[in-house]
């Protein structure tokens, strides 16, 4: 029995897509509420305090502050009733669990903020076109430019001589 979870499990997670998001960031849990016979899509947004688990079993805390009130939720990752996970914001955090924040109110709770830049291929391609893309630096980044000028037949840029200071 122990031997077919691993494959059980693998079936299971074959296509899905998992949400990519890690302790410290703030989400938006998108979960699916049932009233009677409509449904709808709520959103719970705080910051991921915990992670537990793995696989099919896998699940996250979730920590808002309402009203000076602390509130927690524990989702399971694959659960029908999670529509989606948005990442707002990505937190530093050198910690596994974060239940000291759980001592904490206001601005206490606050993380800094972790700058993440990964442009996706969509992004990487318009600056491409738009020609915003970041200059090269370096000494290989500079005789390809010179190069590219020459065969261009741009005249040289002349360098500016610093005035000579007065001798007394």
């Amino acid at each position: 029995m122990k031997d077919m979870m691993p494959s059980v499990e693998a079936r299971a997670l074959a296509g899905k897509e998992k949400a990519k998001f890690e302790i410290g960031d703030t989400v938006d849990v998108k979960v699916r509420i049932q009233e009677g016979d409509k449904t709808r899509i709520q959103n719970f947004t705080g910051t991921v305090i915990a992670k537990q688990h793995g696989g099919l079993r896998e699940s996250f805390t979730v920590r808002r502050l309402v009203d000076g009130e602390g509130v927690e939720r524990t989702f399971p990752l694959h659960s029908p009733h999670i529509a989606g996970v948005d990442v707002k914001r990505h937190g530093v955090v050198r910690r596994a669990k974060l239940y000291y924040l759980r001592d904490r109110l206001g601005k206490a709770t606050r993380l800094k903020e972790r700058r993440v830049a990964i442009p996706t291929n969509d992004e990487a391609q318009a600056e491409e076109q738009a020609g915003t893309k970041k200059k090269k630096r370096g000494a290989k980044a500079k005789a390809e430019r010179k190069a590219r000028a020459a065969a261009e037949g741009a005249p040289k840029k002349a360098k500016k001589k610093k005035p000579a200071e007065a001798k007394s």
